[in-house]
């Protein structure tokens, strides 16, 4: 017995010596100082700008009224008159694969060198709906763009007009100057992002490609400068996008004696509908912080306390107990895994009627590590009832992972710490969907990143209610692009 606790005492030795050495070289030296660069900016007449820009609706969703056309149209006529520089010296291309809906814009403007490769940058102005019936829960209305001390406030102001805006100030300001990039840069304001891209993000992809044009590197809305998100970390994390989740939805089709409910059989479509829900839930598809979760973390976790720098030095033995902390939070949870989310449900057309179809729509983010077969594959052996149909209604891989060591990805981590000062910059996951799937068929990188610093408390306004950004962010954002735009020769 004395033998066997000094045999466990020497190996709990080794052990603990292991863990320590390991998160003793598991640390990062204090970041570098950097130099903040930036330029005197009219923050009042870029807030007003932003603020005009929200006005106009432009919910792509609702692109077949005519009320919704001529707001594009008027907000395409406000920008020539907003920015006439710009128009002048750089004229857009209007462009859709609808003839009558040619709403998306191609910016370009020539560089000096033109042995170098092109890149794009691009924002999207269209917008998502307001939630029928939380008009009251905004702190101000959704579209009048009201601008307080700090915020600016409506439905776009982060989900993308402050990046489209960004983009026309800073071209707006280097033009004043005379400046003339070193490699051609374009810059795409597309309208129909938040509906797949269908029209106008397709038609300036297929005007590059009829040019051959092929861009060095794009970059379009994704992640921003993270603030509060990772434990331990106490200023913003520059998240650079190298990838997106792909897009997924299936239809759970339970098939049930009919009739009246006066009469229900023992197990009506709704019962057998609502058992494969569970038994989906019950069943989740691998998860775990390899690959480019793994890189994001292992680019942020030096920087953090003791504690923390422990589990993520040893993940061989703390995996487990990383995997559930990070799983509890949906947001860092939802890019361990493929997420599977039921977002639609219908069944009888009559509450006295039973159903002999009851279908449940489940939508699903695809993580790179997995396939849409695979998945519908696994939701059918989850299921494990021929009574339930999985039918695909729509697949879409995960992108392809862009690289963290090329050049864009360096000019755009460079740009962020020059106008934020000391940042943490790390590889991440677009959790969404974006322009970017489609840019990445003709550019050699794809980087997804808004740059601009949220917290927690800004996260709701996405696509929800009180959506807002503050003046800060969009003089910040505009430094940003000009400084990209200025390095982008260089590398």
């Amino acid at each position: 017995m004395k033998k066997i606790l000094i045999g466990t005492a020497l190996i709990l030795c080794v052990l603990t010596a292991l863990v320590l050495l390991r998160t003793a070289s598991y640390s990062a030296p204090p970041l570098a100082a950097v130099e903040r660069a930036s330029v005197e900016l009219d923050r009042a007449q870029i807030a007003r700008h932003l603020s005009e820009a929200i006005r106009f609706r432009t919910i792509s969703s609702q692109l077949e009224e005519p009320q919704t056309q001529a707001q594009y149209e008027q907000f395409i006529a406000w920008l020539a008159a907003t920015y006439p520089e710009l128009h002048r010296a750089l004229p857009p291309a209007r462009l859709g694969r609808n003839p009558q809906r040619q709403y998306s814009l191609l910016f370009t403007w020539p560089g000096k060198n033109a042995d170098l490769p092109p890149i794009l940058l691009s924002a999207h102005y269209d917008v998502v709906p307001v939630i029928p019936g939380t008009e009251d829960e905004w702190q101000q209305p959704p579209y009048d763009g009201v601008v307080d001390d700090t915020h600016i406030w409506g439905r776009g102001a982060l989900d993308d007009k402050s990046a489209a805006i960004a983009l026309m100030e800073t071209a707006t300001q280097l033009l004043a100057q005379n400046f003339q990039p070193e490699r051609t840069v374009y810059i795409a304001l597309t309208h129909d992002e938040e509906t797949g891209g269908e029209e106008g993000t397709a038609a300036i992809v297929e005007k590059l490609q009829q040019d051959g044009v092929k861009p060095a590197w794009s970059l379009d809305e994704g992640s921003f400068l993270l603030h509060g998100f990772i434990p331990g970390i106490d200023g913003p994390v520059a998240s650079i996008n190298v990838a997106e989740k792909g897009y997924m939805t299936v239809d759970l089709v339970a098939r049930g004696q009919g009739g009246h409910s006066s009469m229900p059989p023992r197990d009506t479509a709704v019962d057998i509908l609502a058992q494969a829900l569970v038994n989906i839930h019950g069943a989740p598809l691998p998860s775990g912080l390899e690959g480019l979760s793994g890189e994001m973390f292992d680019a942020i976790a030096p920087h953090m306390p003791f504690g923390q720098r422990l589990l993520f030095a040893n993940r061989w033995l703390f995996g487990g107990l990383i995997d559930s902390a990070l799983e509890a939070q949906p947001g860092t949870a939802a890019m361990l895994h493929t997420t599977v989310a039921p977002t639609m449900l219908s069944a009888s057309v009559k509450e006295n009627v039973l159903p002999i179809e009851a279908v449940a729509t489940i939508n699903l983010r695809v993580h790179p590590r997995d396939h849409i077969e695979d998945i519908a594959q696994h939701l059918k052996s989850a299921i494990n009832d021929d009574r339930v149909e999985v039918k695909l209604r729509r697949g879409q891989p995960a992108s392809r992972v862009s690289s963290a060591d090329a050049a864009g990805f360096k000019a755009i981590a460079e740009a962020a710490q020059k106008t934020y000062g000391p940042t943490i910059v790390a590889p991440g996951l677009t959790i969404a969907g974006t322009d970017s799937r489609r840019y990445e068929t003709i550019a050699d990188n794809s980087y997804r990143f808004n740059p601009m610093v949220v917290t927690r408390e800004d996260t709701s306004g996405f696509h929800g209610t009180n959506e807002r950004i503050s003046i800060e962010n969009m003089a910040n954002a505009t430094n940003f692009y000009r400084l990209l735009i200025e390095q982008a020769g260089a590398d």
